[in-house]
């Protein structure tokens, strides 16, 4: 196996409006992983030992009481200096842009009216950007990088929320980098086939049926294709490589979504793609066999990489990042009231108090290594061996702080 990546990059929702910041965690200084491989599961109550010096401390003591009862051993999360800032331009009402992140410390800036900058943490080298078609009010992006070691490759940026369409189709597009002349290109791509049928939007009884939302997106194929299950409307491959392109139902389960909620990522080492489930108990870290695409996908295995402790509260869709060599960070986003005498810091700064209660935000983020439990002999698919995963060093942050809100991680 390569070796896993060093840092953990975030987008960062500062406290001035209308700003966010990089920020890249370097995980040799904030660990979320051990470097000697613990049991295959860890035993509850006897996690690594704690580092000490770090920020968020009243958070920090807090959050471990809360989770001693489930064995869940937390460290904080400090934020390190911003790599780089973006600000969006224009009037207060239309302050908007949103981040896409590209291969390693990459990441693509685009505001509202589509204008566009990439940045390189690794080089600290700001370009400009083709601008973007079309602005989309609640976008997903996928990056498939090009096979030779040039560097390029492709950005998909789509709306999230498909609307039926009826001009000129500007929903879907891609910044595609061209090796020959060393520049990037903005092409549209083709629309689904249901965003031009209204029938699509309604449901048996001739209705309104809600809204068309892609729930699961990936690169599959080597790379060739991406493929996104639409919820109410099925599964759609694009082969990236064809002329011209065109989206297509994938084989005869294309009205069978796929089992993940949000991006999915594939490990080469291990044959399989990762994501988070789609079932709404818990966002479970899935490995999924999508190698056929003319077959349905096959999940392989699913596992709980924390016990969450009673009272807490996820507030929105979980994100899970491959640092590679079957390697993940998960972030989930917490809700929780606690006793006002452990957030005595939050409490001055916010006010806040319910008989005795403080209402608290945080990210919380967990390390964790996918293995192959050699003893076994199935799971895989392959005949090598039973999947099973390590469970690291969980990190909290608290939100509102000073130093923003953890939004994105990639």
């Amino acid at each position: 196996m390569g070796a896993p990546r060093r840092f953990l990059n975030l987008i960062v929702d500062n406290p001035c409006r209308g700003t966010k910041s990089l920020r890249c965690i370097d995980l040799n200084r904030q660990k979320l992983f051990d470097t000697a491989a613990p049991a295959l599961r860890p035993r509850r109550g006897s996690p690594p030992e704690s580092v000490a010096g770090d920020d968020h401390h009243h958070h920090h003591q807090k959050t471990e009481k809360r989770a001693r009862r489930t064995g869940l051993k937390l460290w904080p999360l400090s934020l390190p200096r911003a790599s780089i800032d973006f600000e969006a331009a224009g009037t207060v009402l239309q302050w908007s842009f949103d981040c896409f992140p590209l291969a390693g410390r990459k990441v693509l800036c685009a505001d509202q009216s589509g204008r566009s900058l990439l940045f390189d943490a690794d080089t600290r080298h700001v370009a400009a950007m083709p601008d973007l078609n079309g602005y989309k009010m609640l976008p997903v992006s996928i990056f498939a990088p090009s096979a030779d070691a040039a560097g390029g490759g492709s950005l998909f940026v789509m709306e999230s929320v498909p609307q039926l369409e009826k001009g000129r189709r500007r929903q879907f597009e891609a910044l595609v980098y061209r090796e020959l002349t060393n520049t990037w290109e903005c092409q549209l791509l083709p629309s689904l086939p249901f965003v031009r049928d209204p029938e699509c939007y309604r449901d048996r009884s001739g209705k309104s049926g809600g809204p068309r939302i892609i729930t699961s997106y990936g690169v599959v194929n080597n790379g060739s294709s991406i493929c996104i299950s639409v919820h109410g409307a099925g599964t759609y491959c694009l082969d990236t490589a064809a002329k011209p392109q065109a989206w297509s139902t994938a084989a005869e389960w294309s009205t069978t979504p796929l089992p993940f909620q949000g991006k999915f990522e594939y490990v080469p080492e291990l044959r399989l793609w990762f994501g988070l489930s789609a079932q709404a108990d818990g966002r479970r870290l899935t490995a999924v066999d999508l190698s056929d695409t003319g077959s349905p996908p096959r999940v392989v295995g699913a596992w709980d990489e924390i016990e969450r402790p009673q009272g807490w509260a996820e507030i929105q869709e979980p994100q899970l990042v491959s640092m590679g060599a079957g390697r993940f960070c998960v972030a989930r986003f917490f809700h929780a009231w606690v006793r006002r005498a452990d957030w005595v810091e939050t409490w001055l700064r916010t006010g806040c108090l319910a008989h005795g209660l403080v209402e608290c935000y945080f990210t919380l983020v967990t390390g964790v290594d996918v293995v192959v439990h050699a003893t076994c002999t199935s799971g895989t698919g392959d005949g090598k061996g039973e999947l099973g995963i390590i469970t690291h060093r969980s990190r909290s942050h608290l939100s509102y702080g000073t130093d923003g809100n953890i939004i994105t991680v990639f």
